[in-house]
């Protein structure tokens, strides 16, 4: 790969963001953000198992990952709309950039949620 390449690749304006929750409410936050335009996409992965440390203890839990896909434009709106919906003192949520994919999809993902940079969530 030439230098070229890679420099457009690191310059996608694509993102995916990694966001555990409680499997009753996964679907309900997929659904408010994607259909407030901020997400093209949330798929819906059930049956992770968590570990973690939180307030001094080892604790365990049984989450869905929701994997969604936008634009670098609506991330921090999707930052503060997940704060706001999401039923966790402290949600997971992790922005990692898209270096390269189908052409098509990320031409997809970004009209899908040119709407979402316009309007305002409440």
């Amino acid at each position: 790969m030439t230098q070229q390449q890679n420099r457009s690749e690191e310059t996608t304006t694509i993102r995916v963001l990694l966001c555990t929750a409680p499997p009753e409410e996964a679907e309900t936050l997929a659904e408010t953000l994607v259909g407030e335009r901020l997400c093209a996409c949330v798929n819906l992965v059930p049956g992770l198992r968590s570990i973690y440390r939180w307030q001094g203890a080892i604790e365990r839990a049984t989450e869905t990952l929701l994997l969604c896909k936008t634009s670098t434009e609506l991330v921090p709106r999707l930052l503060e709309r997940l704060r706001v919906l999401h039923p966790y003192e402290v949600p997971e949520v992790l922005a990692l950039p898209v270096v390269s994919g189908n052409p098509d999809y990320l031409a997809w993902v970004l009209a899908e949620t040119a709407a979402g940079n316009r309007s305002r969530t409440s």
